[in-house]
């Protein structure tokens, strides 16, 4: 099989974790070209994951002119849509991670120079390749819960602050947990729902747990005096057809009822869940039930396979959109409107008026 060239821009966290693990196990892939602006960060992710010959950047601008088949976007938020624009105008594919943009200005932007290119960009939404997401969407297609009226994207955290990076910052990253982890929840049931089209949007950010030094934090104390962005931000979206969401999300909130990258979805003929597992709930013989499919590749006495993990089934599907054609899961213009919705809750939260769409 043809080895893809990749090149790769941003080597903090998401690159170390979860992209380029994922690239090497799945082999097609020679990752030649490592930028950050950190010179020495470039550099260790090069003597992990790079080639022995593999070239190191602190300016994307430099890395796309290299003879690269795709570049992967890793950076902070503010910085995805002028370097993806960049890679695709080089000839270059693209896989950015989420949210898409800052903004929807700049995520139609990135829609529009891959029309023009003709090179393929897709968003790191990776919990759509789940095996809970997959079998649900699987239900969805199949009409199986009917029309799905109303939904709920959960994204709570109780005392989960990421204190590494910019994550705090909310001119890098445009905003806190709504645009980190709400993006998740909200992709996720905008996907199962397959409505891509919001008539208004209300909303409510705080910051209500910022300045307390009690903290118990799971990734350690946060500095209040850099936490320049939302704990917690909620919004409903009502769309074109009708339907309705709630999305909740927090990386701090006084919650005993957590969980994030999750979607409650309520149907005609029956409703789903993640909250214990992937929950079916419908009327049977005039009773109540609760389905629990096992999703489990088990099932063999002594022995449990090993099922593909998320991000690995992401790099899979990206390799055969660029060498066989095959489609993406996550389409651009997908992704595009999950940046539209939660720059509009901002915006309803800051002017303490609905958004409405034309």
């Amino acid at each position: 099989m043809k080895k893809l060239r990749v090149g790769i821009v941003g080597c903090g966290g998401i690159a170390n974790n979860k992209h380029l693990p994922a690239i090497k196990k799945n082999g097609n892939f020679e990752v030649v070209a490592f930028c950050d602006i950190e010179k020495e960060k470039a550099e260790k992710t090069k003597a992990k994951f790079g080639t022995e010959d593999a070239k190191v950047f602190t300016d994307y601008r430099e890395l796309v002119k290299e003879d690269l088949d795709a570049v992967y976007v890793t950076t902070p938020n503010k910085s995805h849509s002028f370097i993806s624009i960049a890679a695709m105008e080089a000839g270059k594919h693209v896989m950015c991670e989420k949210p898409m943009a800052k903004t929807y200005a700049e995520a139609m932007q990135m829609v529009e120079v891959a029309k023009k290119t003709g090179k393929i960009l897709t968003i790191g939404y990776q919990n759509r390749y789940r095996q809970d997401s997959s079998f649900l969407k699987k239900m969805c297609v199949n009409d199986e819960l009917g029309e799905v009226y109303f939904a709920k994207a959960h994204a709570i955290r109780r005392r989960a602050v990421p204190t590494w990076g910019v994550f705090l910052n909310e001119e890098e990253q445009g905003g806190g947990p709504l645009i980190d982890i709400g993006t998740h929840a909200l992709d996720l049931t905008l996907w199962m729902m397959n409505n891509y089209e919001p008539e208004s949007v209300s909303g409510s950010v705080y910051r209500k747990l910022a300045d307390q030094t009690n903290q118990g934090n799971a990734f350690g104390t946060w500095d209040p005096k850099e936490f320049t962005v939302e704990d917690s931000a909620f919004g409903y979206i009502k769309m074109k057809n009708g339907a309705s969401i709630v999305l909740e999300s927090s990386w701090a909130l006084n919650s005993l009822e957590v969980g994030e990258a999750q979607t409650t979805l309520c149907g005609t003929k029956a409703g789903a869940d993640m909250k214990d597992g992937l929950r079916i709930n419908r009327i049977k013989f005039d009773k109540q039930q609760i389905d629990k499919p096992d999703l489990s590749s088990g099932g063999v006495a002594f022995f449990e396979g090993e099922s593909e993990k998320e991000q690995d089934i992401e790099q899979k599907v990206f390799y055969e959109a660029i060498t066989e054609g095959k489609p993406l899961v996550v389409l651009p213009e997908q992704a595009a409107v999950v940046t539209r919705i939660l720059e509009a809750i901002y915006e309803a939260a800051k002017t303490g008026k609905t958004v409405y769409f034309s």
